[in-house]
């Protein structure tokens, strides 16, 4: 198919910057849509009352400054839902209506929704599941680096590879989206720190230093202890990334990983999709003493709008859930109906009859930034969605349009233009170009 790009959306207006100045420059005319519910946020809370001017005031929020999301799974989806075939699917259109699987959630992603949503850059993740490891592990991620670029390629007038704050800001400017890359876990290296080089080299500018599980040099966040945070070599891991420039990710490790990360590293870090601890009390959460050490390092939390992540009572039906399933079915010697899965599947769903799934919501999702900027500061808190790769969202952030509609709930709780636009997307460009300054002078002192 031949590559296509975004022509018009919400009734016909190309969302687009004009011109560049300040941090990012232009014009952007953002029709009511992105604060209404949208097609593939069905539960969506009713919206507040429309409010033209908060809205035009949003609408010039983000032509000033756009969202730089730092995290989105949207590669992963293409590649397991498509067999990564581009033309099988089209970014250009609404996705959000296409055929999936039961029990999986609808695309939250596609160029419509991200004009709509003022999204100027977005760091695709390249996630690969911990079952796989070793080379299968390092070919899977070289192949969702070349998926994220092949369809970034398909859409030259919507998305552009972005490799440096600079670059984002250039691609902005040029009235695209920066596509940037982050690896979703360490064991993604297989233990090779020439494999981090050539990953840096391909194009990736974060890396999380676990995923679900420990590896064999840090401790993740929903595992058993195992090193109580980093071993040596995880440090000169760190090291070997504030080198090259690649942003030391601490989403998903430990809280003891999370502080010897911060007192390893040179340059600021990022949280690229977690939340507040204190609010919610899931290990993927940060509690309040990192945040204050983030502060103090300079980085940036991004928040995470995984329901269980931002709803407590969430996250304790989730945990109920589960523990339903080993109930009814835990072969092979526990469960109730072992070896019966009509029985097993009936007995579940007369569960969940009785206790519906809570919904999180938009408003939960504010209280946690809100949250991070008490404790940590305005200059420390971003936005990580976490999109494509959560199982449903909150009541009203259905899918990658809705950031003005999260924007909207901060700015009536008294945000400041400078406090949103730091939130939006200044904090992470920031921080980004703070950890390039970092390796040119590590690169700079030692003669390479």
């Amino acid at each position: 198919m031949q590559a296509t790009s975004i022509g018009t959306c919400c009734g016909g207006t190309r969302i687009r910057p004009a011109r560049f100045a300040a941090a990012f420059l232009g014009l952007v005319v953002l029709s009511p849509a992105p604060f209404a519910a949208s097609a593939a946020d069905p539960g969506a809370a009713a919206p507040a009352a429309p409010d033209p001017a908060l809205e035009r005031r949003i609408a010039h929020l983000l032509a000033a400054y756009p969202v730089i999301d730092g995290h989105n799974d949207l590669a992963w989806e293409i590649r397991d839902r498509y067999h990564s075939d581009l033309a099988a699917i089209d970014l250009a259109a609404d996705t959000a209506g296409l055929p999936h699987a039961a029990g999986s959630a609808a695309l939250m992603t596609d160029l419509l929704r991200l004009h709509a949503g003022g999204v100027g850059g977005q760091f695709w993740s390249v996630w690969v599941p911990v079952t796989i490891t070793g080379p299968a592990a390092v070919k899977a991620t070289l192949e969702q680096i070349d998926l994220v670029k092949r369809f970034t390629a398909r859409y030259p007038r919507d998305l552009a590879m972005a490799y440096t704050a600079a670059d984002v800001r250039r691609v902005i400017a040029s009235h695209r989206i920066a596509s940037l890359i982050g690896v979703e876990g360490g064991h993604q290296i297989d233990d090779s720190l020439a494999v981090l080089r050539q990953y840096y080299d391909a194009g990736a500018r974060y890396m999380t230093l676990t995923h679900t599980s420990n590896t064999s040099w840090a401790d993740s966040a929903t595992d058993a202890p195992a090193h109580h945070g980093l071993t040596p070599f995880g440090v000169e891991v760190v090291h070997e990334m504030n080198r090259l420039g690649m942003l030391v990710d601490l989403s998903h490790v430990s809280p003891e990983t999370m502080r010897a990360a911060l007192a390893a590293t040179a340059a600021p870090v990022i949280f690229s999709h977690s939340s507040a601890r204190a609010l919610v009390d899931h290990p993927r959460n940060v509690d309040d003493d990192v945040l204050r050490a983030v502060a103090a390092n300079g980085g940036v939390v991004m928040i995470n709008f995984a329901p269980g992540y931002v709803s407590d009572a969430r996250r304790h039906w989730d945990a109920d859930l589960a523990a339903e399933k080993v109930r009814y079915d835990s072969p092979p010697y526990a469960g109730l109906y072992i070896g019966q899965p009509e029985r097993a599947a009936a007995a579940l769903a007369e569960w969940q009859r009785a206790h519906p799934q809570p919904h999180a919501t938009l408003a939960q999702v504010a209280d946690h930034i809100e949250h991070v900027r008490a404790v940590a500061g305005a200059d420390h808190v971003g936005l990580g969605s976490d999109f494509d790769g959560i199982p449903d969202a909150p009541d009203g952030l259905g899918g990658v349009d809705r950031y003005p509609a999260l924007l909207a709930e901060l700015a009536r709780r008294g945000w400041s233009d400078a406090d949103l636009g730091k939130l939006a997307g200044g904090n992470v460009l920031r921080v980004m170009a703070a950890a390039e300054q970092v390796a040119a002078r590590q690169r700079a002192a030692a003669g390479t």
